[in-house]
């Protein structure tokens, strides 16, 4: 070693520039691979486990849906029972459940034969003497009980899901069928609720049925396709929601969670590929890079104009460079006593550019946990919040909050203006709430407010201070809107954490049924 520095002819200021380089570049290397393993790791964790959530937000949304278009085909169907032959009732009641479901593109009633007696919209144009022998009619007349169909080609050459309902009456005779028809080429129920995204913008999700068949898909061309067996498929179907990573069939390396609909036994799967979730953490990675070479670079600019001035043994150096590869640096490098001032200055840069990588770090650890748009918690760091509440045994009270016809707001006004309103009722909620209270967005126009407070009375004035507060606040050109709210608490209404969550959802949707704007 003697021999090589030697011959590269160097001296003290030289050699101490030379080791503080390579030990600085050895710490850069490190803290990068370091950062890029780690952030990387964390976003694959959070990205599964948001789009495991995402799905099934999706699924047990549509599954209450679908549960209500089958009640109101149950209420026609006996109806319809009592007079089957009133051709007058038959016409107002297949144009009510058309008009005022609006999740059927036709509605039509049709007899044992196969007849169809009546139907909505009369664009349709279908011969009502004529006995109809399509795939949905034949089983439906077939099974004689509710009836979930996969994709086929309808009459009217269109891509189409029947969901039908037997007519029976009063001495349980076999009459017909009433059924809604789904356009899955068309605008539809599943359609607009996949292209919301409940504000998830990173993902693209499709939903199959028990065939493999793609029944919902962004990309209409592959509506009616059947899924690779390859795809996660045998696990989507052996299990009943969850996420994993997968190596698809066209060869693209993504994130995939999936959530069952029980009432309609189909699959929603939401799927991320992993590459753009990378290049969204290679931007941050790149950030931070560049922000610790600025200062590393400044360390060595110091360290070239100090080492001059250094007279004393190499081995103080040496020992600071060798420890920086450490866990423990920082401890490390407070227990060097500096006999002089440069020495001091070199150690004091040292655990600046040491508390500049671990403030990169929070700062990439806030974004995971904080929603982009308003600035609030989101889901995840709401869990984190809960999590210490039941640590702590701390009683607190779950708000679940919704804007009133937020979905109207954004079908009148664009997406644009809708996410103004979410960020100004958010700036009402954090004003109207204490510092010790959670604000969070938990997707969509869906709000969670956690209050680390026992007493219903005074949480129910919160609440109502919140919403009296939202109902006088203009939101732009939009005007004004209103929110419902639904309060459930821990461990006053269980012990359950997802319990009470869920009791929250129930409260909210409760006051929705009651008129909307409303505190239950």
């Amino acid at each position: 070693m003697r021999q090589v520095l030697s011959a590269l002819h160097l001296n003290l200021r030289s050699l101490i520039l030379l080791l503080t380089i390579l030990s600085v570049t050895c710490l850069f290397v490190f803290s990068l691979f370091f950062v890029n393993y780690t952030v990387k790791e964390r976003l694959i964790d959070n990205s599964l486990a948001l789009n495991a959530e995402y799905s099934s937000r999706i699924a047990a949304h549509t599954n209450y849906q679908f549960e209500e278009i089958l009640k109101n085909l149950r209420f026609s169907a006996n109806l319809l029972g009592k007079n089957f032959s009133n051709e007058n009732l038959t016409r107002n009641e297949i144009l009510r459940l058309k008009s005022q479901s609006g999740n059927f593109n036709s509605v039509f009633l049709a007899d044992r034969e196969g007849r169809i007696i009546s139907f909505s919209p009369k664009t349709l144009k279908i011969d009502s003497r004529k006995i109809h022998r399509t795939h949905g009619i034949t089983e439906s007349i077939k099974r004689k009980q509710t009836y979930i169909s996969s994709p086929y080609w309808s009459s009217t050459n269109r891509l189409i899901v029947i969901v039908s309902e037997p007519v029976f009456d009063d001495q349980g005779k076999y009459l017909g069928f009433i059924a809604g028809t789904i356009y899955l080429q068309s605008k539809n129920l599943v359609s607009e609720m996949l292209a919301s995204k409940y504000g998830y913008k990173k993902n693209y999700t499709y939903v199959v049925d028990d065939q493999r068949q793609i029944i919902f898909h962004a990309d209409t061309r592959q509506i009616g396709q059947k899924v690779q067996t390859g795809d996660g498929l045998t696990t989507m179907l052996h299990q009943q929601a969850g996420a994993f990573r997968l190596m698809n069939s066209k060869g693209i390396d993504s994130l995939v969670g999936f959530s069952h609909i029980p009432s309609v036994s189909w699959i929603v799967v939401s799927q991320q590929p992993i590459n753009e979730l990378f290049a969204q953490a290679n931007s941050i990675i790149i950030k931070v890079s560049i922000g610790i070479s600025l200062f590393y670079l400044f360390i060595f600019f110091v360290v070239w104009r100090l080492s001059g001035l250094i007279a004393l043994p190499l081995n103080h150096l040496a020992k600071m460079a060798s420890m920086l590869s450490r866990q423990d640096v920082q401890d490390k490098i407070n227990e060097i006593k500096p006999s002089y001032f440069e020495v001091n200055q070199f150690k004091n840069s040292l655990m600046l550019s040491c508390q500049n990588f671990n403030e990169k770090i929070d700062e990439l650890n806030q974004s995971v946990n904080t929603d982009p748009l308003t600035g609030l918690y989101n889901r995840r760091g709401m869990n984190l919040f809960i999590e210490e509440f039941v640590r702590m045994r701390t009683d607190f009270a779950v708000l679940a909050a919704d804007i009133d016809f937020f979905k109207k707001v954004n079908d009148t006004y664009g997406h644009d203006k809708g996410d103004i309103v979410l960020q100004r009722l958010a700036n009402v909620m954090q004003y109207h709430f204490r510092d010790n209270d959670v604000c969070c967005r938990s997707g969509g126009e869906e709000f969670i407010i956690l209050m680390a407070a026992s007493d219903p009375i005074k949480v129910f004035q919160a609440a109502e201070r919140l919403r009296k507060a939202v109902e006088l606040t203009e939101m732009g050109e939009i005007g004004i809107v209103t929110i419902s709210i639904g309060i459930a608490y821990w461990p006053n209404s269980s012990n359950d954490v997802e319990e009470v969550l869920r009791m929250a959802d129930q409260k909210l949707y409760q006051a929705k049924r009651e008129g909307r704007n409303c505190t239950r």
